[in-house]
């Protein structure tokens, strides 16, 4: 571990996305300066409209914009990279090799170039060598980097985040409350475990690590306190969320199937794209089919001990912000 350093100003990537924003807010609320690396200063300063704007700095760039990134990272003492994609768009560049890895590589270069000590990663649950889908594969190679440089790392494996603005949450909406379609899918037996966890807990996670020795050098695993299976989720969704169309079966969508029409249509065409094109454009990919019959579960307790936070519970949240689901 190095020298203390004091923190004042705090990099930023993914800003603008659901966790991204809600990582601002958080750091706004504790006194922190993020300097936030985005393609669009607007939608930043949208997003935090009441917001003095000497209290955020906006770097516009990307991953790949080393100019710009490392301006970023020279103005800050801390770093928190988010920046990650849970689908490829090869046409524009965006593969998880790219995103993952690559941009991990990037940021970390930039943040020891600059000086930097302290770094916070997010990775995910289910992130190793063999897993089943490219997505956890390339996020354990970026784990893998973090972990081999001299930063003051600390890694955050969450399992499904939500929130009123999320995407989940707003695809439970759709699911739930729409006529069309006239079911709630699911893939496969729907009995795959998954703990949910409050973005904004996921938010206080990250802010409280920065000043936190004890959690130098760990991978911190980010769940709520219940876990559910698929169909026990959908189920509770239903029953919460207003306007939902109690009468609504939630039913399987087999694995051959769904694997099928993900590898026929491919992205950006996918399962939920076909299967129920009314609700939108549903973007799914084989790999997504894979992850949803894994478990993704851990000990709360861990985060709750090493940051002295406790994670709420999914069902009491949801009841709250339910009626602010777009």
């Amino acid at each position: 571990m190095t020298e203390p350093t004091t923190i004042k100003n705090v990099l930023v990537t993914g800003a603008t996305g659901f966790v991204g924003r809600n990582i601002v807010r958080e750091l706004l609320l504790r006194g922190y300066k993020p300097i936030c690396l985005v393609r669009d200063a607007a939608k930043l300063r949208k997003q935090h409209p009441t917001v003095d704007p000497d209290r955020i700095t906006p770097i516009i760039g990307s991953l790949r914009d080393e100019k710009a990134l490392q301006h970023a990272a020279d103005l800050s003492q801390a770093a928190i990279h988010l920046v990650g994609i849970i689908i490829e768009r090869r046409l524009r560049g965006r593969t998880f090799d790219r995103i993952h890895v690559r941009g991990t590589i990037n940021v970390a270069n930039a943040a020891k170039r600059a000086g930097i000590n302290r770094f916070l990663h997010m990775s995910a649950l289910g992130a190793r060598p063999d897993a089943v889908s490219k997505y956890h594969q390339t996020k354990w190679t970026a784990e893998q980097y973090v972990r081999d440089t001299d930063l003051d790392w600390t890694i955050f494996r969450p399992s499904l985040i939500h929130g009123p603005d999320g995407e989940f949450m707003q695809l439970m909406k759709r699911f739930t409350s729409k006529l069309i379609p006239p079911v709630i899918p699911y893939f496969g037996s729907g009995e795959a475990k998954l703990q949910p966890v409050y973005v904004k807990d996921v938010a206080r996670s990250f802010v409280a690590a920065l000043k936190n020795d004890e959690a130098i050098g760990q991978v911190i695993p980010l769940g709520g306190p219940r876990q559910y299976s698929w169909k026990q989720l959908y189920t509770v969704c239903r029953a919460i969320i207003p306007e939902s169309k109690l009468w609504k079966p939630i039913v399987s969508q087999p694995i051959p199937i769904a694997k099928l029409l993900a590898a026929i249509s491919g992205p950006p065409l996918a399962l939920a794209e076909i299967a129920i094109p009314s609700v939108g454009l549903l973007r799914f990919d084989k790999g997504q089919v894979q992850m949803s019959q894994e478990d993704c579960t851990c000990d709360h307790t861990v985060a709750e001990k090493s940051l002295s936070i406790t994670m709420r519970d999914f069902e009491e949240e949801l009841a709250i912000y339910a009626g602010r689901i777009n």
